[in-house]
């Protein structure tokens, strides 16, 4: 075993996480801090080739050949945004006019220090079922002594390599790496060593011109579930969740769900370029019901709950290659505002937090025997309901056969929408019929549960239900 313990002395950590710190839209930090930052530090410790004092860099190569660690962390910290300040400008030149108060014929300029993090356990523990060599973890002890901070100075920290597993990893939850995992962290692949070496040495040839962001390969994202999660299967799955920072109402599902999907895959393109068939369909040559869904996630089956929408999620369906997952998470995840159709809403991406439970995957990837309908589904085919055509719906949502159901055209559980046929049917289309659904299966079924004709749209998006409130329906 190979673990390395990082321990936060002033109890926070700040650090930008994708680039837009500086532009004050920031709404949550990074966290938990990414392995690569961590490698990354590791490098600025005592440099690479010619510049290494006391180690010969070995280690590092070594390092980065690593697969994704198990990350221990504490699982909901606080964030906090931090108000913008001036300072002076260093730029040599005097202003015409004295602009600073402190500073006579200086000018000011505006920094915008993004967003800091507390979390209740300062320590994070990353850990890799490998063995080290004692030479490796020697140089690696040597380079962490001289680690000062981490992400941002105002966050010193004591870095720790052990060979055995670290206290803190029982005093906090894990993370474990999952390909269709909820959450994405960057890791170190190889290569990254190389690259590093090329923007130091840009860098020092063309000063504060040369970013990190001009090195897109050092950018490696892994797919992150947390442990008391169930393992992901190639069922299909959901490959990113967002939260909404206002509620929306759930009538406005179609509308929410379309700007959605529209963002994905605008910010698709712009990262990676054509977007795939499977995002919009135009092409697409498997079934209908294997394209992507775009998911809006309402309060919903709890006594209290109202119907507003308070996340996103996006639903790949099986055989989804891993970097086609990897590009669109880092898409959805780059959506900061969902504007348009008399709405404009901010969301960031799900790190963990367990409030509001609604946008939260625990609340969606539960297992049940049974399952009731939050927004309406749509019929696949027009006419009566019965159970042969519920068990269609599920063959082709890729669920086993049901063994009863009840419908309703109203609500079954508190907080369901019920939506009128304008806000259910896409516009300039032959309306579908639609009704509220409850459905029992014989073995527990794991969700997120979405059935019927506008699933690639959100309708149809099932909550778990207790079985005991009432009795079964039609077999």
């Amino acid at each position: 075993m190979l673990a390395i313990e990082v321990e936060l002395l002033h109890g926070t950590f700040r650090a930008d996480p994708d680039g837009t710190a500086n532009t004050g839209g920031l709404t949550r930090g990074e966290w938990p801090p990414a392995p690569a930052r961590l490698f990354a530090a590791l490098v600025a410790a005592d440099g690479t080739g010619d510049r290494c004092r006391v180690t010969d860099a070995s280690e590092l190569e070594w390092f980065e050949n690593l697969p994704a660690p198990v990350i221990h962390a504490h699982p909901d910290p606080w964030h906090q945004s931090l108000m913008p300040r001036y300072v002076v400008r260093h730029d040599g030149r005097a202003a015409p006019k004295p602009k600073h108060p402190a500073y006579l014929g200086r000018m000011p300029i505006q920094i915008r220090p993004g967003v800091r993090v507390a979390p209740k356990h300062p320590v994070v523990a990353y850990i890799w079922d490998t063995d080290a060599p004692d030479d490796i973890v020697a140089s690696l002890r040597l380079r962490a002594a001289r680690i000062g901070y981490l992400g941002t100075a105002d966050s010193p920290v004591r870095v720790r390599v052990a060979t055995e597993r670290p206290d803190a990893a029982a005093t906090v939850d894990s993370l474990v790496p999952d390909p269709a995992g909820p959450m994405e962290i960057g890791v170190p692949q190889p290569g990254d060593l190389a690259l590093m070496d090329r923007l130091f040495e840009a860098w020092t040839t063309r000063g504060a011109n040369v970013s990190r962001a001009q090195f897109p390969g050092l950018r490696h994202r892994v797919g992150y579930r947390p442990a008391k999660l169930a393992p992901s299967k190639d069922q299909g799955g959901c490959v990113a969740w967002m939260c909404l920072e206002v509620a929306v109402s759930g009538r406005r599902v179609s509308a929410v769900t379309d700007l959605f999907k529209k963002a994905v895959l605008s910010r698709y393109q712009a990262l990676h370029g054509e977007p795939p068939a499977v995002l919009h369909g135009h092409g697409f040559r498997g079934a209908g019901f294997d394209l992507a869904r775009f998911l809006a996630l309402p309060d919903a089956g709890y006594p209290r709950s109202r119907g507003r929408i308070h996340g996103l999620a996006l639903w790949l369906p099986p055989q989804s290659a891993p970097d086609l997952r990897v590009g669109i998470r880092e898409a959805v995840h780059s959506i900061r505002r969902l504007t348009g159709h008399g709405l404009d809403a901010p969301v960031s991406p799900w790190m963990g937090e367990r409030r509001p439970v609604a946008a939260t995957p625990y609340r969606w990837m539960r297992r049940s025997r049974a399952w009731a309908s939050a927004f309406p589904v749509i019929h696949e085919r027009r006419g009566q309901i019965d159970l042969a055509e519920v068990t269609r719906w599920c063959r082709h949502a890729g669920l086993p056969a049901p063994r009863s159901f009840r419908s309703n055209r109203t609500p079954l559980v508190t907080g369901a929408v019920d939506l009128a046929p304008i806000e259910a049917n896409r516009p300039g289309r032959r309306g579908r019929p639609y009704s509220h659904v409850k459905i029992w299966f014989d073995e527990p079924v794991k969700g997120p549960v979405v059935l019927g004709a506008g699933r690639q749209r959100g309708l149809g998006l099932f909550v778990d239900a207790d079985e005991a409130d009432e009795g079964e329906g039609q077999e």
